[in-house]
């Protein structure tokens, strides 16, 4: 005797060798031997093994499920029943089996019950069902569809305008992410090769900057409607003359400086930030706009502003126009002591926005050494004895530099028509150490004051190595200070912003915006921390594209580098680090010759060899005989 059961989801067919109570000794139609459960036996027959199979399946494919599902009505039924009355008469063992392969097959028209039994599927939820069919198979359709088209080069409308979004953060879901899976797979091209062999990547840095506003600024960079700042009235106009120091691309001039001699000898410095704050109002919509932004973005070529152009423009510290200011003056003795301070709300006069590439020809380390006998500049009294006042506080801070240490550099990105021009500016010189001493005076005396008025603010702080931000002060050894509260960036900084306003309530005796343990504060400094990270990140990302760029653009295919360490070389020219395989033994700061064996721009992807070592570092005498 032969069996027709079920297992795993599938019909089989056996022959009987034993039998127990519960249990079957078969073999299979492929000679194998098993033990079959008895109650997963539906029929038995005694017709050929082989063939019972292929006739009950012949059968079952002529079945009409339409009609089948009309036979059954709308009570539990048995398949042998539902059988009889589709035949029309006493079914055979194959036509019941026909019945039971059709029912298994039809889960939408059938719902299984208990063994053997079924129970057809209410009208509407059959038609629903149906329906759903019918749309998967147009979805696959058009998936079909629009996959043989980016496969065979061409990129669909739809696919078009949801390229970022299938790139940088895809909905598996839908449609369109499904035919771009599909593509990508059948023409074995990662996602972005295929985008760009459609031609979907318009370039690079475009494509950078549609992931990255994806991210965050998925609304656009655009403002959206808010009530213009107001000017602040009735300021008192400072009796200074101040001026401010920036690059040439600058827009938000957030600092300016002066300097009075006085009666007494000493010397009262100014230090003059851009107060936003005083036309904001708190909670108004562009206030909201710092909140949500929290800081300029900066990038080759252009950038992303926190603020509008138009608060800008009323803020910013332009030459020629007092300016509302939140000034710190700080008396000096001639030994460039610190006396006293004074803070005040006022409209400063600013005579001149001095641009680095202008002054750095007359003010630098050569002129300095002159001794008096440099050219003539405006504003230079001034200049020097600032220059003079930031090296003291320089050393006050204990980061006199090492002369033994080489000059560390920074890299300015300029791009236009698609061109891009890296220049070499050294670090440290005069004009960068003159204000970057006196921000740091500004942001730590600030911080220790608003941390003696018991007022909260963003502080930076510096520990093991680690930078993190705050709301209490806590020393940053970096700088060697004991506080430092970011507070003269308010046009580019919510951080700066932020603090600033805390500084206004402090300076007038008014309550603070945010007190100690402000929820609000702390989501707000978590937030800005976040963003500001990322920001750079993508600051950091665009240059290395452009870093890339450039080696083609200017035709190089074998820059030299200095070692640093294990496998780890810095590109001379551009901001580039890179990992080379097969150094021989180096000492940091040696002197080698790479050449450039593959670059890919739209994978951000460089690799290059070691050639040759171009100068050994040279090591002082008592290294040297040690070596």
């Amino acid at each position: 005797m032969n069996v027709f059961y079920e297992e795993s989801g599938s019909f089989k067919v056996g022959s009987v060798v034993s039998r127990a109570e519960a249990s079957l000794q078969i073999d299979t139609q492929h000679g194998k031997r098993t033990k079959l459960k008895a109650a997963n036996v539906f029929l038995e027959f005694s017709s050929p093994l082989q063939d019972f199979l292929p006739a009950a399946e012949a059968l079952a494919a002529d079945i009409d499920v339409d009609f089948l599902w009309e036979c059954c009505g709308e009570d539990e039924f048995g398949f042998e029943a539902l059988a009889a009355d589709y035949f029309g008469h006493a079914p055979s063992v194959s036509e019941n089996a026909a019945i039971l392969l059709r029912l298994y097959a039809a889960p939408m028209y059938f719902y299984k019950k208990t063994k053997g039994r079924f129970k057809a599927a209410p009208e509407e939820t059959l038609k629903a069902a149906l329906a759903g069919i019918e749309r998967k198979k147009r979805e696959q359709e058009q998936i079909d569809a629009w996959a043989a088209e980016l496969a065979a080069g061409t990129l669909p409308d739809a696919i078009r305008a949801q390229l970022m979004t299938l790139l940088y953060r895809p909905d598996k879901n839908t449609l369109e992410f499904k035919a771009f899976d599909q593509a990508s797979k059948a023409t074995g091209l990662p996602p972005l090769r295929l985008a760009d062999k459609v031609g979907g990547i318009e370039s690079v840095p475009a494509y950078l900057m549609a992931g990255f506003q994806l991210e965050h600024f998925p609304k656009g960079t655009g403002f959206g409607s808010y009530a213009p700042a107001e000017m602040p009235a009735d300021l008192p106009l400072a009796s200074v003359k101040a001026f401010s120091i920036d690059d040439a691309a600058t827009t938000e001039i957030d600092d300016a400086l002066s300097v009075q001699w006085l009666d007494n000898g000493n010397i009262r410095v100014g230090i003059h930030i851009a107060a936003p704050t005083l036309g904001i109002a708190v909670d108004s919509p562009l206030e909201k706009i710092v909140h949500q932004r929290l800081s300029t973005v900066y990038f080759p070529g252009d950038k992303i502003t926190m603020l509008p152009d138009d608060v800008v423009q009323q803020f910013t510290l332009k030459e020629g126009h007092d300016c509302p200011a939140l000034s710190l003056y700080v008396e000096v003795t001639p030994a460039f002591e610190l006396v006293d301070f004074d803070n005040r709300i006022e409209l400063v006069h600013i005579a001149a926005n001095l641009r680095h590439d202008q002054l750095e020809q007359v003010f630098n380390e050569e002129t300095l050494a002159a001794d008096g006998f440099g050219p003539d500049y405006a504003f230079k009294r001034e200049l020097v004895w600032l220059w003079q006042f930031a090296n003291a506080r320089e050393a006050f801070r204990g980061k006199t530099p090492d002369p033994n240490r080489p000059p560390q550099v920074d890299y300015n990105f300029n791009v236009v028509d698609g061109k891009v021009i890296i220049s070499v500016r050294k670090r440290g010189s005069p004009m960068d150490k003159l204000v970057s001493e006196l921000m740091i005076l500004a942001n730590s005396e600030w911080g220790r004051m608003l941390a003696e008025a018991d007022i909260p603010a963003m502080y930076r702080a510096q520990s093991m190595g680690k930078v993190r931000m705050t709301t209490r002060p806590e020393p940053h050894v970096g700088l060697g200070v004991q506080q430092y509260a970011w507070s003269t960036s308010p046009l580019r900084r919510a951080s700066d912003f932020i603090n600033q306003r805390q500084l206004t309530a402090m300076i007038r005796g008014e309550t603070p915006q945010y007190k100690q343990g402000d929820a609000m504060l702390f989501a707000l400094l978590r937030d800005f921390d976040a963003a500001y990270s990322a920001y750079l990140g993508f600051q950091d990302k665009m240059e290395h594209f452009w870093c890339l760029r450039w080696f083609s653009q200017e035709g190089i295919t074998e820059p030299t580098a200095s070692y640093i360490k294990e496998d780890l070389v810095r590109v001379d020219g551009v901001p580039l680090r890179l990992r080379i395989g097969g150094l021989p033994e180096l000492s940091n700061g040696d002197r080698i010759q790479l050449q450039i064996v593959r670059i890919d721009e739209l994978m951000q992807e460089i690799e290059c060899r070691y050639v040759a070592v171009l100068e050994r570092k040279t090591l002082p005498q008592d290294e040297a005989e040690e070596a």
